[in-house]
């Protein structure tokens, strides 16, 4: 068995109410930010991930968004429809989506716990940005 950490996070860390801040920047320039609230609720062994607030697009009017994920045992995340996405360090870390032909590279770091931020670097042809969430305990 190993041992744990301070900084080791367990699926149950995540449960609650969250406010989430979010910069997007594409490759074209274009400046996005999200701000809302993540909740993550038990259902079964399993966290829901909940995602709602507004996306303000520059030179767009607001609006509102919303993103679902489904988070195991083990941080273990999978999209609403069950696909998996991809395995959260406990310490924090990288992780990678494969999505041909887009590549998506990301990073979790807890060092600031309960305030923990997620970014992801994503590339192709489809899509191209960077991203970075910050989540703080409501």
């Amino acid at each position: 068995m190993v041992a744990m950490t301070r900084t080791d996070r367990q699926l149950a860390d995540f449960c609650g109410r969250w406010n989430v801040t979010r910069d997007i920047c594409h490759a074209d320039g274009t400046l996005a930010r999200f701000q809302g609230e993540a909740i993550w609720q038990w259902e079964e062994d399993r966290l829901n991930y909940v995602e709602t607030g507004k996306l303000c697009i520059a030179g767009q009017d607001p609006f509102s968004a919303r993103q679902e994920y489904l988070w195991y045992p083990g941080l273990g995340v999978h999209f609403a429809d069950g696909r998996y996405f991809h395995h959260v360090p406990p310490q924090g870390g990288e992780v990678f989506h494969d999505c041909p032909p887009d590549r998506y590279e990301g990073a979790y770091d807890f060092t600031s716990w309960p305030e923990f931020k997620v970014s992801w670097s994503v590339t192709g042809p489809r899509k191209s940005y960077q991203m970075r969430s910050v989540y703080s305990k409501s």
